[in-house]
């Protein structure tokens, strides 16, 4: 299962068990049949690409972190030869197959990923300040301890929508001058002791800071735009695309993509300069929400909203970021470091 991204305090650090959220839902937007190809752009725990296999169809899934490809290898072994496993970012998945009818993107942290504290997601048990979903690069330890305040308070405000970005931001130039930051909950005691917590606090004081750390050291927000255009170039006339957020960001980046690709007109009398361009994609309804029992099974879900298009057989459009409005996060650096987008 993939979870949310810092909602509640469960987002950041609760045990949950591996459940596919929205699978009835995705299934129905796929509707994967016998010899379609399905790319799971976010293998996990391999919920979607079970329901995928089951249903008779064949799936590449794709996942950049190592740990997921090594759990998979026994279903990828038993699939008599209609799973193909790649370790790769998903903004690549159209490297990995020629055409595909259908892609299927679950865009959040891994519930397997939280629960291993050595991989320094979550700050309900101690460990290391790491965060990288690909095991390699920049770490969530490099960003708080180089960064400088100001990129900081940009990088915990926008991603994180921290209110406190500021004083946070300063608070960590402060303390890192005596020691740098090592450890999850080095961190997260640190933020609660500068911010405070009301007994009516439903959520960490450092939850949206983890938040936003981790959606920046893995560009969570520019691999989600870069995987929409490869998805357009990889799905075949008629190709479904579904795609599973769990934060407004998220969710936005997904809708503007949608609406954008499916506007055939941008031309008119009163510009004809402009010229017509044809739809890659038509909507395929609106945002779909779990319902009552499926939050209530699993909280974690309550944040997910589905959203589905149709490939139809217009050319792919040159891929434009400047539809999605992301931000620019300017860091130091590091030597021998990769930053986020720097490819």
């Amino acid at each position: 299962m993939t979870v949310g991204h810092g909602d509640d305090i469960n987002a950041v650090g609760g045990p949950a068990r591996h459940i596919p959220v929205l699978l009835a839902e995705v299934l129905q937007a796929l509707s994967p049949a016998e010899r379609d190809v399905i790319v799971d752009g976010t293998f996990g725990a391999g919920g979607y690409t079970r329901a995928i296999l089951a249903a008779g169809a064949s799936v590449v899934a794709i996942d950049r972190d190592p740990d997921a490809i090594a759990a998979g290898r026994d279903l990828e072994a038993q699939s008599g030869g209609r799973l193909r496993l790649v370790q790769a970012p998903f903004s690549t998945l159209d490297q990995q197959v020629e055409s595909a009818d259908g892609v299927v993107l679950d865009i959040g942290v891994s519930s397997m990923q939280l629960d291993q504290a050595e991989r320094g997601f979550s700050f309900r048990t101690d460990g290391p300040l790491d965060m990288r979903m690909a095991q390699a690069g920049l770490s969530a330890a490099d960003v708080v301890n180089n960064f400088k305040p100001g990129d900081l308070a940009r990088i915990f405000g926008f991603l994180g929508e921290e209110r406190h970005a500021g004083r946070i931001a300063r608070m960590i130039e402060a303390r890192r001058e005596k020691r740098p930051f090592e450890r999850t909950l080095e961190l997260a005691d640190a933020i609660e002791t500068h911010i405070g917590r009301a007994p009516k606090d439903k959520i960490h004081p450092a939850t949206r800071v983890f938040q936003a750390l981790r959606i920046f050291v893995n560009d969570e927000l520019g691999e989600l735009a870069k995987a929409l255009f490869a998805a357009e170039r990889a799905l075949k006339p008629g190709g479904r695309l579904a795609v599973v957020t769990f934060h407004s960001l998220e969710d936005r980046i997904v809708k503007r993509f949608i609406a954008d690709r499916s506007d055939a007109a941008s031309g008119s009398r009163h510009m004809p300069e402009a010229r017509a361009r044809s739809a890659t994609f038509s909507k395929s309804g609106g945002g779909v929400t779990p319902g009552d029992a499926e939050t209530a099974a699993n909280p974690r879900a309550r944040s997910a909203r589905l959203r589905a298009a149709i490939r139809t057989d217009a050319p792919v459009r040159a891929g434009d970021f400047s539809i999605f409005g992301l931000p620019k996060l300017p860091g130091p650096k590091l030597p021998g470091i990769e930053r986020p987008g720097e490819r």
